[in-house]
């Protein structure tokens, strides 16, 4: 039985008197401690997913079962970063990274000592007393993703986190967010537009097409742990998702059998 089971899943909203089908008969089954990312363009569903998948929507027709359990409702055992940070103003970067377990009533010794556990991972355990807004936009998001993994979770949840960093400090990240995949095992579901990006993080690329949101195919990204974007591996799986784009010549499909 798989981790996270998709079967038959459409969502349908209304839109002044007229159903519109954001995804239609999705099936998709996830292994525990997985990478998986969700990749297409504006409007093809992928962020109806996630959220479905999260627990912040419901589906209109199929199902979801995460470890057997269907998804009703968000779980504190699943995070969500979104692209936006989510940090609070006011609050230093540790209490930022502290801000969950305080929800799960863990003692303040406790919580500083995970806390700083964390932002060491990332980088950050200096700039622990600062506040968001001396930060960059990157440090922003490292502090995100050490508050979502200071939790211990089972699932971590990922909307487009990078899309609004310049490509340098998003390249750092996808490098960082893949080691730190490696080391905690943890199951990811990340949603993206960016195709390089998909094929250095994922263990398995899900392409996604628009109007109504359907799978069109799952690549696999066998890269036996090296993410060398300028490995030949890297460059044909790369090219290979291009071409379920049609941004490559169809002749070009005998170079990835």
């Amino acid at each position: 039985m798989s981790y996270i089971d998709i079967q038959n899943v459409s969502r349908i909203y209304q839109k002044k008197k007229q159903a519109f089908r954001a995804l239609d008969q999705v099936n998709l089954k996830i292994d525990r401690g997985e990478f998986l990312c969700l990749l297409g363009p504006s409007g093809c569903g992928k962020s109806t997913l996630l959220n479905i998948l999260a627990g912040f929507d419901k589906v209109s027709e199929g199902s979801i079962t995460i470890d057997g359990t269907p998804v009703t409702k968000p779980s504190v055992k699943h995070v969500t970063i979104f692209q936006n940070y989510g940090l609070l103003p006011w609050r230093t970067v540790e209490k930022n990274v502290e801000l969950g377990l305080e929800s799960l009533s863990v003692p303040a010794e406790k919580r500083q000592e995970i806390a700083n556990r964390y932002l060491d991972l990332v980088g950050l355990k200096d700039f622990a007393q600062n506040h968001p807004a001396e930060l960059s936009g990157g440090m922003q998001q490292r502090v995100a993703i050490a508050r979502a993994l200071a939790v211990d979770p089972e699932i971590i949840f990922m909307d487009e986190p990078f899309a609004a960093l310049d490509a340098l400090t998003r390249m750092k990240l996808q490098d960082e967010i893949s080691a730190i995949n490696r080391r905690q095992h943890k199951t990811i579901i990340f949603v993206t537009h960016d195709i390089d990006e998909a094929v250095v993080l994922a263990d398995r690329i899900v392409i996604m097409t628009p109007n109504p949101g359907r799978i069109k195919t799952i690549i696999p990204v066998d890269l036996h742990g090296q993410r060398d974007r300028t490995s030949p591996d890297f460059l044909r799986i790369r090219d290979h998702v291009f071409a379920e784009f049609s941004l490559k010549p169809a002749d070009k499909t005998e170079y990835y059998i």
